[in-house]
């Protein structure tokens, strides 16, 4: 009894009270860095000489700084600039603060009074230029600011009369950078305009230095006169005069610099008069300055002959009857005389244009320097492409190029030739001189003019049967020039119908009466006549008329194998009638609209686990791939949708509502299909961001919000396994991450992401950033069943890269053979579309028969551009192997590699980096992953290792 009573008085009177708390919020952890600028002092502190201190801030030079630590990095060089006394040292110091002032995200404003301070009481003449450099870097990093640009631009004129050359360069290169028009500098001054005692401006204190004792000043004036003109800044016409004296200076930059000057001064004011020398007579400014112009490139110095060359301009016939009409050399009629002269001249007084601006693009084109020659073609070019009857005139000049002794001179000719070939027609004796050309040892020379020839206007019937025998002949002799040839053939065919139409016979080796033996379709000289007749016949309808009974099988061979070469022509005879069905394939507008309405219709799914959205998504992107294959306009665009969708479709088959009600060892094969699927979302991803052009901010935030989805359904799956509490507390940290990266990239699409699986998450972040782990998955996985299907929005412009392997062709069954131990070179020949920085990005992949892969990485100068968006990639790759029994086939193919740190948001900010050229400062926005993309259908080869002769 005793003992229940005890019992029944600690129940009462023992009670324990719990009073609520309010929830705490949730903490916020902050990762400190240690502070820069701290380290930095440590070290200077430490320094017991000059060389030691040189050392310390070389070594510092090399990390990136952060932006919040910029400031007191500045305090601390700022510091030990005032107290050293080595002048190797401050001029590092100095070369630093500039370097720190370009960070992306400090505004440099604050160490404006400090630069100042230093520049004022610095007595070296190299560290002053090196402050002066600085204080342009400041100046252009604010350029709203115009009172501390008032006060630089005031520095510079005070530093003017420094008897260091360095010091006077980089104050007229502050005034040209920095300089306004409506800036006036008063006499208050120390610099030149205080001798005038006036107010002056900007130009007229920088072409004073025209007349500097040093040749780098004068040609700095010049540079900073130029810096105000590309700064819209309008040169005064005064400045003609000199930049004309300028032209016979002693020193080959000035006039360089002089040259350019004249050239802008002739575009600013073509029409003001200027007097001629020796003689009454005045002429247009811009006539004048291209005699000058002219005159120079018979210069002694080959750089002034190269700058001259380059900006030579002509007159058009219009522009001179205009001007003899205003200027009223035209007789009116009205008055008896009144066009006869008015006094007598003596011709050899009178001198319009200097002598050595007579054939001034000959002396170009026959220049001993190969610069000059070039620069000369490129002027050539500009001129043609605007008159049509200068191009005629210099079509022989432009033709005798292609004899050169340089190979990039004789490219540039054909290349400079390609582009007038729209104004001009060859003659034989000319086509003749091009064609010899073909039997350059150089492939780009080749290339160029089968390039060339694609786009030429020829005369007669016989510059067509010279331009085939002498392109059978290349083929002859360099049969990998085969696609090129072909090619060229195609557009010459189609070019000239009537001119191949009285050559058919010939071509084809037909006759009225008798059969002709059937050639062999596996010769290439025979696809290559076939090649120029069908496309002539495209545009002759009496041409099939002329073909044999074997012509139009082999058309149709030819219209299956070679498609992009032989065009669809309507063949009636022996009851063919080959009309190509894709003739009437719809128009790009009516593809585009099926392509969005597609987009929209997917649209209307609202979860990923609405009932029919698997199979809409299924049909969807079946529709997408067949117009990816009738409209190549659109493959790129249509392939983006469907690899998309495709994302989409594997997310709803991983979240099916039966693999997330049974018990965990029930369903490891649901389990296992579910993490294949992440994985493949995550590699499709890759290629949605890597193997695409053309994409926007939109675009790959969408492609990022689906790799976060993997990522959630991975970690999902990881607590599922039960691999272990810390592997599962490592990947949600690390998915949280990936969380406020995503945030940290994409802040100003946010508001297009309504509703969407990020926008639910970044809601409840304060949640999941303090729950449990396995709280943490459940969160995830409610989130990302209920989460809609993000749409799609389609940029203007979208492109796949792609690739194709030219050569080898596969099609060889005689392998080759070598050593073993000892290597063969394969030669390889590729084409490329729409790839980005093809030199980093492209590899080549070898995978053997044991399962061994080799990735070869091409160099540079393997990598040519033949036009926009294209590149052709022609490398050697050399193979070895142990000894083979038999013979094995190899694969090559072509790889994109990419890096998920370079994204094209991460890289367009790293590239406003000022500091150091690293983004190692950056937080990367996830885990760097790199990897390789197959992007183009691999080619078998046969090789065979033999063992080595004892």
């Amino acid at each position: 009894m005793a003992a229940h009573l005890k019992k029944r008085v600690y129940e009462e009177f023992s009670r324990v009270v719990q009073i609520p708390q309010e929830e705490a919020p949730a903490k916020k952890l902050r990762l400190s860095k240690p502070s820069k600028s701290a380290a930095l002092h440590i070290d200077l502190c430490k320094a017991t000489n000059s060389t030691d201190a040189l050392q310390y801030l070389l070594h510092f030079a090399r990390k990136p700084v952060e932006v919040e630590s910029v400031e007191g990095v500045v305090r601390i060089l700022l510091e030990h600039y005032y107290k050293e006394t080595d002048n190797s040292v401050r001029l590092k110091i100095a070369s630093l603060l500039g370097l720190l002032s370009k960070t992306q995200g400090f505004s440099p404003d604050c160490i404006v009074d400090d630069a100042i301070n230093t520049l004022n009481n610095e007595k070296s003449h190299q560290v002053l230029a090196q402050l002066l450099d600085t204080l342009l870097v400041i100046g252009t990093q604010l350029p709203e600011s115009p009172t501390v640009r008032q006060r630089l631009i005031e520095m510079a004129c005070k530093h003017l009369s420094d008897t260091y050359f360095g010091v006077r360069n980089k104050c007229l290169k502050l005034l040209g950078c920095l300089g306004m028009a409506d800036t006036p500098l008063t006499k208050d001054n120390d610099g030149p305009g205080a001798s005038l005692g006036g107010v002056r401006d900007i130009q007229s204190i920088i072409s004073d230095f025209f007349g500097d004792q040093d040749p780098r000043v004068r040609t700095a004036a010049i540079k900073a006169m130029l810096q105000l003109h590309e700064r819209r800044i309008k040169i005064h016409e005064i400045i003609y005069d000199q930049a004309c004296r300028l032209l016979s200076d002693d020193y080959e930059q000035v006039r360089s610099a002089a040259v350019q000057m004249v050239w802008v001064l002739s575009q600013l004011y073509p029409e003001s008069i200027v007097p001629i020398p020796s003689s009454n007579e005045e002429i247009r400014l811009v006539d004048d300055a291209f005699g000058k112009i002219s005159h120079m490139v018979s210069d002694g110095s080959w750089m002034v002959r190269v700058q001259a060359a380059k900006t030579l301009r002509k007159r058009t016939a219009h522009e001179r009857a205009k001007e003899l009409f205003t200027s009223g050399e035209f007789s009116s009629g009205r008055k008896w005389a009144d066009d006869a002269p008015k006094e007598k001249l003596d011709t050899n007084t009178v001198n319009l244009i200097a002598s050595g601006a007579c054939g001034a693009f000959v002396h170009g084109l026959e220049d001993e320097m190969f610069e000059v020659r070039i620069a000369a073609v490129e002027a050539l070019s500009q001129l043609a492409r605007s008159s049509a009857s200068f191009a005629e005139k210099c079509l022989d000049f432009l033709v005798d190029m292609f004899n050169d002794e340089i190979e990039e001179v004789r490219l540039q000719s054909i290349h400079v030739l390609r582009e007038i070939s729209t104004h001009i027609t060859l003659r034989e004796d000319q086509l003749d001189t091009v064609l010899a050309v073909l039997e350059d040892s150089s492939r780009d020379i080749r290339e160029a003019l089968h390039e060339l020839i694609c786009y030429t206007n020829v005369s007669t019937k016989e510059c067509i049967q010279l331009a085939l025998l002498e392109l059978l002949k290349n083929l002859n002799k360099y049969p990998t020039d085969r696609n090129s040839v072909w090619k060229c053939l195609k557009f010459l065919g189609s070019r000239h119908p009537t001119l191949v139409l009285p050559l058919v016979p010939e071509l084809l080796s037909t006759h009225p009466y008798f059969d002709t033996p059937e050639p062999d379709m596996d010769d290439p000289a025979y696809i290559a006549v076939l090649v120029l007749v069908f496309n002539a016949a495209k545009s002759c309808p009496t041409m099939p008329a002329l073909f044999s009974d074997h012509t139009f099988r082999h058309y149709a061979y030819l219209r299956d194998s070679l498609s992009h070469l032989v065009p669809p022509l309507r063949l009636p005879g022996n009851g063919l009638d080959l009309v190509d069905s894709r003739c009437g394939s719809g128009s790009v507008e009516s593809a585009q609209l099926f392509l969005q309405q597609s987009l929209n219709r997917v649209s209307t799914i609202q979860n990923l686990e609405a009932p029919g959205a698997q199979d809409l998504l299924n049909f969807t992107i079946r529709d997408l791939q067949r117009l990816g294959e009738l409209q190549t306009e659109l493959a790129g665009a249509a392939d983006f949708c469907a690899t998309y969708l495709r994302c989409q479709l594997l997310l709803m088959k991983a979240l099916q509502e039966k693999l997330w009600n049974m018990a965990v060892p029930l369903c490891l094969k649901q389990n296992v299909t579910a993490t294949a699927a992440a994985q493949q979302i995550l590699e499709e991803t890759y290629k949605l961001e890597f193997l695409y052009s053309g994409l926007e901010s939109r675009q790959v935030a969408t492609i990022h919000h689906v790799r976060l989805q993997a990522k959630a359904l991975q970690l999902i799956l990881t607590a599922r396994t039960r691999q272990g509490l810390d592997p599962l507390i490592s990947s949600c940290e690390k998915f949280l991450q990936d969380i406020e990266s995503f945030q940290r990239l994409f802040v100003a699409e946010l508001p297009h992401l309504q509703d969407s699986f990020v926008d639910k998450l970044l809601e409840l972040m304060p949640r999941l950033s303090s729950c449990k782990p396995v709280e943490m998955v459940k969160i995830l996985l409610a989130t990302l069943r209920l989460s809609g299907l993000l749409q799609l929005r389609l940029p203007e412009q979208i492109h796949r890269a792609t690739a194709t392997i030219i050569e080898p062709t596969g099609e060889s069954d005689n392998p080759l053979r070598f050593t073993t131990g000892l290597v063969v070179a394969l030669d390889i020949d590729a084409t490329l579309e729409h790839v980005q920085d093809p030199q980093n990005t492209v590899k080549v992949q070898v995978l053997y028969p044991d399962g061994q892969s080799h990735v070869i990485h091409p160099k540079p100068s393997d990598f040519r551009k033949p036009g926009p968006d294209r590149h052709r990639l022609i490398t050697q790759v050399y193979l070895s192997h142990t000894a083979w029994t038999e013979p094995s086939q190899i694969e090559v193919r072509l790889l994109l590699a990419y890096s998920s740190s370079s994204t094209s948001l991460s890289s367009s900010s790293a590239s406003k980096l000022g500091w150091s050229d690293s983004i190692d400062s950056l937080p990367p926005p996830e885990a760097a992953v790199e990897g390789t993309i197959p992007f183009s259908k691999p080619v078998k080869v046969y090789i065979m290792p033999k063992p080595a002769r004892r």
